[in-house]
């Protein structure tokens, strides 16, 4: 009878830790965090396992869950296709991998209750062992298209003095949020870009298209400067800047035009003699548009005077191909490389959404000397709000806020990068295969992390070799695994 005893507190034990390892698909806003496993801080498996392994499948059978399977390094080795990670070849020093936080992201936020609020942000933003540790946002300074409605932060027309600037319009949402994130993760990196300058400064008048009057480049310099002085005061450190989100695209609201002579002049000119003058440390990163267009970035670098002031260069993916990034590394090995957009879609589908961004943003942007992956954006509501008249009416959120809060299919393309690859990481060497495609990675504590996407219409099993031992390991079509050792 004993012995009975013991085998069901055993059984019980077991469920237990099986409910507590269970990660479901949403939850509701009374319960908005689910509890996850062990992570990259205590990244044990069932067994003894020298390699934890997390995946997603196509199917959502699997959702960023840890998987039970025992890995074990040994020298025995099969016919298997190998991966080979070797940390002798190293290369950038990943910044961090996270979302934008819009104003429609931070206002949906903000509206949860503050126990739902706290365990939200705690999900998203805690780097232990039951949560996924973004490390970075990128947010707008003004307006986006994921605002209500345009605005910027001097609205008094022919104010060249800036004396009524002020960033009163994000005391109510945004700067509360990023108060609650930098409470939890007090090194995240931020990076804000406008996404047009005040409408009394542009040659139409208007958020929508136009272009900065060269009048103004001295104002508008001082407005970057007012910023970044006026965040630091509520304890927010403004990382990096792009002067301009998507300069060759006149067609949103608010957009402005701005081509790369004329960014140069106000970066070389102005820009960055501003920041010096004020001794402001913030990165100036140029472009942040498409990789069809890298001659943007190569044109301001070979803008001496401008140059000097440039930390890198800054892409998004709508347009273009992934490799465009390292060429331009190539070309100038001493400038780094950022990514800082991509959305997904209403209406698009989780198996083709979570191949794509993997395969091109966690794998691609960073094989191509990528300091940072950046999706579009945080949070939307079921209608895919807030948003102006004329902005992105589709754009979906890693999260969806209604009466459930959903996690979509960009939550977990971060989550197997963002958990586990921690800022100061050296990206290391790993084999490509084919139809397994990869990137590895070594964090400053030694643990080493290989993310594998299975772009096969098959199950692949593999070996994954590492300092001369091998372990097999298999992978569904279409699936995404994060290997921690």
């Amino acid at each position: 009878m004993k012995k009975q005893y013991h085998l069901l507190a055993a059984v019980l034990l077991v469920a237990a830790f099986a409910a507590i390892y269970s990660c479901g698909k949403s939850s509701s806003k009374d319960n908005p965090a689910p509890t996850q496993p062990a992570g990259p801080d205590n990244p044990t498996t069932p067994g003894k396992s020298d390699v934890a392994m997390w995946m997603t499948t196509a199917d959502q059978n699997q959702l960023f869950k840890l998987q039970s399977t025992t890995l074990a390094f040994g020298s025995k080795t099969d016919g298997n296709p190998t991966i080979t990670v070797d940390e002798t070849q190293t290369y950038q020093t990943i910044d961090g991998f996270g979302f934008a936080l819009t104003g429609g992201s931070a206002s949906l936020i903000n509206s949860l209750s503050e126990t739902n609020k706290a365990a939200l942000l705690n999900e998203l933003f805690k780097s232990d062992d039951k949560n996924i540790g973004i490390s970075y946002l990128r947010i707008s300074l003004g307006a986006s298209d994921l605002s209500t409605a345009p605005f910027s932060y001097d609205d008094v027309a022919g104010d060249v003095a800036l004396n009524n600037f002020s960033i009163d319009k994000e005391r109510t949402d945004l700067i509360p949020i990023l108060k609650k994130i930098l409470a939890i993760n007090p090194n995240i990196k931020i990076l804000a870009c406008p996404w047009s300058a005040p409408a009394w400064m542009k040659d139409n008048g208007s958020f929508y298209g136009g272009s900065l009057k060269p009048d103004y480049f001295d104002a508008y310099a001082r407005y970057f400067v007012k910023y970044i002085q006026a965040m630091k005061a509520e304890g927010i450190t403004i990382d990096a800047i792009t002067p301009q989100n998507e300069p060759l695209n006149a067609y949103n609201n608010p957009s402005m035009l701005m081509l790369a002579a004329d960014q140069a002049k106000f970066v070389g000119s102005f820009l960055g003699p501003a920041f010096r003058a004020a001794n402001i440390n913030t990165k100036i990163i140029v472009y942040d548009h498409n990789a069809d267009h890298p001659e943007y970035a190569s044109d301001i670098y070979k803008n001496t005077g401008a140059s000097d002031f440039v930390d890198g260069a800054a892409f998004h993916l709508y347009g273009g191909n992934i490799n465009a990034l390292g060429m331009l590394h190539s070309q100038y090995p001493l400038k780094n490389i950022y990514f800082t957009e991509q959305a997904t879609f209403g209406g698009g589908s989780f198996a083709g959404d979570l191949s794509w961004h993997v395969s091109n943003l966690i794998i691609g942007a960073t094989r191509n000397w990528s300091r940072n992956v950046i999706e579009w954006n945080l949070a939307s509501d079921p209608n895919y709000k807030p948003h102006t008249d004329g902005g992105c009416s589709t754009c979906q959120g890693a999260v969806t806020i209604g009466n459930t809060i959903t996690r979509n299919v960009s939550y977990y393309i971060i989550a197997h990068a963002a958990k586990f690859v921690r800022p100061g990481a050296t990206r290391i060497g790993s084999d490509l295969l084919n139809t397994l495609q990869t990137v590895a990675f070594k964090n400053t504590d030694g643990s080493k992390v290989m993310v594998v996407l299975n772009t096969a219409n098959i199950t692949q099993t593999f070996n994954l070799s590492y300092n001369g031992k091998s372990v097999s390991t298999s992978l569904p079509a279409g699936a995404v695994a994060t290997y921690i050792w």
